[in-house]
C-alpha cells in the first residue's frame, strides 16, 4: 500500500512555498544517494520546478541489464492556483501520485525489493499555476508549454509509459477511482491491454473503467482541437506505448478545485502502476500486441502524423 506515501507526500506538497527542492528533500531523507534530478524550467507564463527520478533494476538498463524501462509520468498544469485558489488543487492529484510512487520505490529498494527494471518517474511542481477557460469546467493552465514538458520527460531510454493525470472535468467518464485508457502507439488508438486489465482487476478488486479516446486527444497541444485533457500528451512525442491513468469522479469537477483531491482514489491508481512496472520488468506485461501493430502498418501506413500539430 502507499497510503503512507500519499499523506507524507499531500503534507509536502500542500504548501504555498513548495519548491522542487523541498520535494527533493524528502526523496532524499527516504534515500540519501537515490538518483534525483531537480531545475527549473521556464514557459511563457512562468516558471516551474521540474523533478526526476531514475531508480535502477536489478537487471535495468543503468546497470547493463536487459530488463525494459518503464516511464511513470505525472501530468498536471500546477498543484495549485495561487493566488485565486488556496490549497492544493484537483489537478495536483497526478504529480502527488507520482511523488508517492518515487518514495515507495526507493523505501522498497531499503528494505531489499528491487524491480528488475529501471524505472524514471517524473512531474514538475508548481504552486502558483494560472487556470484556463475549458468546457465543461475550467481546466488549471500552466506556466510552460506541453511540448516543453515532453521534451523533458519523454525520452528513447522509455519502453512504455504510464501517464497519470487527474481527469475529473467532463462528460464521459462518471465514476469515481480511476480508469485507463487504450493504448496509444505512433498515432494509433489500440486495443485496451489485457495484461493492464487484469492488474487493475487484481488491485482494485473490481472490474475495469477504460476511458474512450477521440483522435483530438491523441494529438499536441497547440492545435487548436478539443482535448479531454493532457492524460495523453507523452503519446505525441514518443514512439513507445503509452496509457493514460485518469483519476476520476462521477460528477464533472474542475481541476482548479480545492478540497476535491481523494487519498483512496490517488492511492489505488499508484498502486495499480506500481504492479505495473513490476511486472513490465519482468516481461510479463504487453501494452499492446506487436505482430498486430506491424500488421496494422502494413496495411493501414503510418499515423505518426497524428503526433505533429498538423499541415498547417
Amino acid at each position: 500500500m502507499l497510503m503512507k506515501q500519499i499523506i507524507d507526500a499531500y503534507e509536502v506538497l500542500d504548501s504555498s512555498f513548495v519548491t522542487g527542492k523541498k520535494v527533493e528533500e524528502y526523496l532524499r531523507a527516504i534515500q540519501p544517494d537515490a538518483d534525483i534530478t531537480v531545475y527549473e524550467l521556464k514557459g511563457p507564463k512562468g516558471t516551474t520546478d521540474m523533478l526526476k527520478v531514475r531508480i535502477p533494476g536489478s537487471n535495468g538498463k543503468a546497470k547493463g541489464g536487459t530488463a525494459p524501462t518503464i516511464g511513470l509520468l505525472g501530468r498536471l498544469g500546477g498543484i495549485g492556483a495561487r493566488p485565486e485558489r488556496i490549497g492544493f488543487v484537483s489537478d495536483g492529484d497526478g504529480a502527488l501520485a507520482a511523488v508517492a510512487l518515487a518514495a515507495k520505490l526507493l523505501d522498497m529498494q531499503n528494505k531489499g525489493d528491487v524491480l528488475e527494471g529501471d524505472v524514471f518517474i517524473s512531474t514538475h511542481i508548481c504552486p502558483h499555476a494560472p487556470t484556463a477557460p475549458h468546457d465543461p469546467v475550467p481546466f488549471m493552465g500552466s506556466p510552460v508549454e506541453m511540448s516543453q514538458v515532453n521534451k523533458e520527460e519523454v525520452s528513447d531510454d522509455l519502453d512504455a509509459i504510464l501517464s497519470v493525470d487527474t481527469t475529473k472535468g467532463n462528460r464521459v467518464i462518471n465514476t469515481r477511482g480511476f480508469a485507463i485508457s487504450p493504448t496509444v502507439k505512433e498515432g494509433y488508438i489500440l486495443r485496451t491491454s489485457d495484461d493492464l486489465l487484469d492488474l487493475m482487476q487484481i488491485t482494485t478488486g473490481k472490474l475495469p473503467y477504460v476511458f474512450p479516446l477521440a483522435i483530438q486527444d491523441i494529438t499536441p497541444y497547440g492545435n487548436d482541437l478539443h482535448h479531454l485533457n493532457s492524460v495523453l500528451q507523452p503519446c505525441t512525442a514518443t514512439n513507445a506505448p503509452v496509457v493514460g491513468v485518469a483519476i476520476t469522479a462521477e460528477t464533472m469537477v474542475p481541476g482548479c478545485a480545492t478540497g476535491a483531491s481523494h487519498a483512496s482514489d490517488i492511492e489505488e491508481a499508484a498502486r495499480f502502476m506500481l504492479e505495473v512496472a513490476k511486472a513490465f520488468g519482468r516481461g510479463q506485461c504487453r501494452f499492446y500486441d506487436e505482430e498486430e501493430f506491424e500488421r496494422m502498418q502494413k496495411l493501414y501506413g503510418t499515423m505518426k502524423h497524428f503526433q505533429t500539430l498538423g499541415k498547417e
